[in-house]
């Protein structure tokens, strides 16, 4: 167990028990649970708050309940996706959540394990955070249709050669498919010399994102929290396309007026914000931070806070 506190470094931590610092009582909803830093400190620091864990990762989730058993009756841990769970969490407690937390990473463990398909020296070409789901990365990679892979190399990793890669792939698939994610990388790595970022960088990135169907559960998410009540709702993200989701809910939920833009004139009574954004510029790591884990560099957090 001491392996892993040392191994895994939440990110944000202080700011994030800043941003829910206020809290007292209640329920804190933390939605992607992983190996429990977050939720860990939050129960150390706020002594009569409650917890829910959701997260889909069961391996991650066993890791966390060990780390969490000094708060044993202060927590319930939930498995599957967290747009859903949170859901079932908002109709059962309701008013009594007065926290939120999402951070949509993915956990040093699950980068580190060559056997999940995560990084690029991977033996596997999986990436799945529930292990039980049907989609995985080999699938996507050696199955999937041309103009499928465009897609989700443009949408998902913004790669600005996405059908170039996308028919290259294909291409070699259908001599040899890809057997492993460091099979991947290595081809990746044939056709780029970018030297900014590792050239399998983005196509990681896209083909994580569906799998997990990341950004599809973040929208379902971001949709269903507009009934929070009273609650402070914090979101870390690691990349524009989370970011962007964010940002913009958050200006929707903060949004006074709902009239068609347009209109003449104000029609709505100008009073149906659902609370305020307490952060107007995202709150990123300190080089300090940066310096002693290097994965937190991309992070974002943003926090608003809903009427009761």
């Amino acid at each position: 167990m001491q392996e892993i506190e040392n191994l895994h470094q939440s990110v944000l931590l202080q700011e994030v028990l800043q941003a829910f610092a206020p809290l007292e009582e209640g329920v804190l909803i933390d939605c992607t649970l992983g190996l429990g830093g977050h939720s860990k400190a939050i129960l150390s620091q706020k002594p009569h708050l409650k917890l829910i864990g959701i997260d889909k990762d069961k391996f991650a989730q066993e890791i966390a309940k060990e780390r969490l058993k000094a708060f044993e009756g202060r927590y319930n841990l939930l498995s599957g996706g967290f747009a859903k769970r949170f859901k079932e969490a908002l109709e059962t407690y309701n008013k009594e959540i007065k926290g939120v937390l999402v951070d949509l990473g993915v956990s040093s463990l699950q980068l580190d394990d060559d056997n999940r398909g995560f990084n690029f020296h991977s033996h596997a070409l999986d990436m799945r955070m529930d292990l039980e789901g049907d989609l995985n990365a080999q699938k996507v990679i050696n199955s999937y249709p041309v103009v499928a892979l465009e897609k989700i190399f443009r949408d998902y990793g913004e790669i600005k050669e996405y059908k170039k890669i996308a028919h290259k792939i294909a291409e070699r698939r259908t001599k040899k498919p890809f057997k492993d994610a460091k099979d991947l990388s290595d081809f990746l790595s044939s056709l780029s010399k970018n030297k900014k970022i590792h050239p399998a960088t983005l196509v990681f990135q896209a083909v994580r994102i569906e799998v997990n169907r990341e950004l599809e559960e973040l929208k379902e998410f971001l949709q269903c929290a507009r009934n929070l009540k009273g609650a402070i709702l914090c979101v870390i993200s690691f990349h524009s396309l989370e970011d962007s989701l964010v940002k913009n809910a958050f200006k929707d939920y903060a949004k006074n007026c709902i009239c068609d833009p347009l209109s003449f004139k104000c029609t709505c009574s100008n009073n149906h914000a659902l609370g305020e954004i307490l952060t107007k510029k995202p709150i990123t790591p300190s080089p300090e931070e940066i310096k002693n884990n290097r994965r937190s560099r991309s992070a974002k957090m943003r926090v608003f806070k809903f009427k009761p």
